[in-house]
């Protein structure tokens, strides 16, 4: 378990990590790579993408499908998809 600070608040949370790799579960599939993390999902679902820091960088709402998050530059960032934390690394 991996401590994290994530807005105003401190969670437990257990990590699965991507580079240039795939992260996938039954509903849902996040890729880092060049700059960009691809998220494909079945349904509906909340984004928010954070710094390593605990910094939001992005928040959007996502429709079934791909959708492309751009970054402004290279690092690891914290991707959180409603209860599910992903590790990233562009």
């Amino acid at each position: 378990m991996a401590s994290v600070n994530v807005g105003m608040y401190a969670q437990q949370t257990q990590w699965q990590e991507t580079k240039h790799a795939v992260q996938t579960e039954s509903d849902l599939e996040i890729t880092g790579k060049d700059g960009v993390i691809v998220v494909r999902t079945t349904k509906r679902i909340q984004v928010r993408v954070f710094t390593i820091l605990g910094q939001l960088v992005s928040q959007s709402v996502v429709n079934p499908g791909e959708s492309i998050l751009k970054v402004n530059s290279r690092g690891i960032y914290i991707v959180r998809v409603d209860n599910r934390t992903f590790k990233v690394a562009l």
